[in-house]
């Protein structure tokens, strides 16, 4: 039986590893911390959405930008810093920002999307929906401004074609306020808003808990925590086995899914990364009996938060912040997103109580993760996936999977390998 290392116990590294257990491999699985779904698992949006997969970069985002930056709760925020790697990802990223890039990208990452969706569904039988807080309430993104209510209405028309009949409704803001009364308090506020059913929301780090557990019951999987890998050793111009500390993990081929460590990981064998971070805060405030809160996944395109009802939970995710490897938690920018929330949907749950996160998220300039092999013979990636990690780590960990037992890839691989 051949033998797979795995670096990363996040959503990306769990579900690659039960995918190659389910291919017939050994699976080691290495997490410099003392659990899994430590990183950017443990707090994000909770919202899987399969068919709103649209990267950040698109025409009329830098000058948005512009706008945003003189906004005390600007979606997006940057810090100039003396970094060769910020400024060569924010031109490469500057450099995606046409229609017709972000139009590519989105097809292929809805095909990827569609996928995922597929191979967490399988999944059912093994990680019960009551265990992660998995419902199908459907997403509703909601728009401010008439102008852009209207331009996202004919594209959603357009793509509408594409899916089922039904899937995907356009609603006046009285609409969606009929669709969700959590939103009865901000009906001024909107324009009106596009409902698509079948998107699901669920804890992903309840997630990553129960496929880990699942995952320790099967005799070819080991787990090894505080165990963080620091490079590779390498034979003939081939990985044979993971650095870790004083220790090397023998392996036939290695995976790299540990988010912003892979960066460092790949270049300690001449492979460059282009990711960056991008961090996101959430909240977490508790829903009590007299609350509204959400039955349906709420995402507010003008301000770019989105709102979910995990179990008696509600998450509210939002912001970009290139700012460097910083983790710590920003205060005004806390203070800020709790002052939209508490505009949006002030009866939604008790705000006074929410606990605060801050995390960064692994993203390419495009908004396309990367998977696949290296120049490095049994080096393989699964990165680069930025805020959608939880959206896209089943349909990615299928594809790695094959490509390691030599199989075709499920799906086109066009612009998600390293160029």
């Amino acid at each position: 039986m051949k033998h797979v290392a795995v670096i990363g116990g996040g959503v990306v590294g769990l579900t690659t590893a039960w995918e190659l257990t389910n291919a017939g491999f050994a699976v080691t699985l290495l997490e410099r911390s003392d659990s899994v779904a430590a990183g950017a698992s443990h707090g994000n949006g909770g919202q899987l959405s399969y068919r709103y997969v649209s990267p950040l970069a698109d025409a009329g985002i830098p000058m948005k930008a512009l706008g945003w930056i003189m906004r005390a709760d600007s979606p997006l925020r940057f810090r100039p810093e003396l970094s060769w790697r910020q400024w060569q990802w924010m031109a490469s990223f500057l450099a995606h920002c046409t229609t017709k890039i972000n139009r590519r990208t989105t097809g292929r990452l809805l095909r990827l999307g569609m996928l995922s969706q597929a191979a967490f569904d399988a999944l059912r039988d093994v990680v019960p929906a009551q265990t992660i807080a998995l419902r199908k309430p459907g997403k509703l993104v909601v728009y401010r401004r008439q102008k852009e209510f209207e331009k996202a209405a004919r594209v959603a028309a357009a793509e509408s074609e594409a899916v089922a009949a039904d899937d995907v409704r356009i609603l006046s803001a009285q609409e969606c306020v009929v669709l969700e009364p959590a939103l009865a308090d901000a009906r001024k506020l909107l324009a009106g808003g596009i409902y698509t059913r079948n998107e699901a929301v669920a804890d992903c780090r309840a997630f990553c808990l129960q496929l880990s557990s699942k995952l320790r019951e099967r005799t070819e999987f080991r787990l090894l925590t505080d165990t963080g890998a620091t490079g590779f050793v390498t034979r003939g111009g081939r990985v044979v086995a993971v650095n870790a500390g004083k220790r090397e993990i023998a392996a036939d081929e290695c995976v790299i899914a540990t988010g912003l460590q892979s960066v460092a990981l790949a270049a300690s064998v001449g492979v460059r990364l282009p990711i960056y971070p991008l961090k996101g805060y959430s909240l977490s405030a508790p829903i009590e009996a007299d609350h509204l809160a959400p039955e349906v996944s709420v995402t507010d395109a003008e301000h770019k938060v989105l709102y979910a009802r995990i179990g008696d939970q509600l998450r509210v995710a939002a912001m970009a912040d290139i700012v460097g490897d910083d983790e710590s938690i920003d205060q005004g920018r806390i203070a800020s997103l709790h002052r939209i929330v508490r505009a949006m949907m002030p009866r939604a749950a008790d705000y006074d109580r929410a606990i605060a996160w801050a995390g960064l998220r692994p993203a390419t300039p495009g908004g396309a993760p990367i998977l696949g092999k290296t120049a490095v013979a049994g080096l393989w990636l699964n990165v680069g996936h930025g805020p959608l990690g939880f959206t896209f780590a089943s349909g990615s960990a299928r594809i790695l999977a094959a490509l390691i037992s030599q199989r075709e890839s499920p799906i086109p691989l066009d612009g998600l390998t390293l160029a």
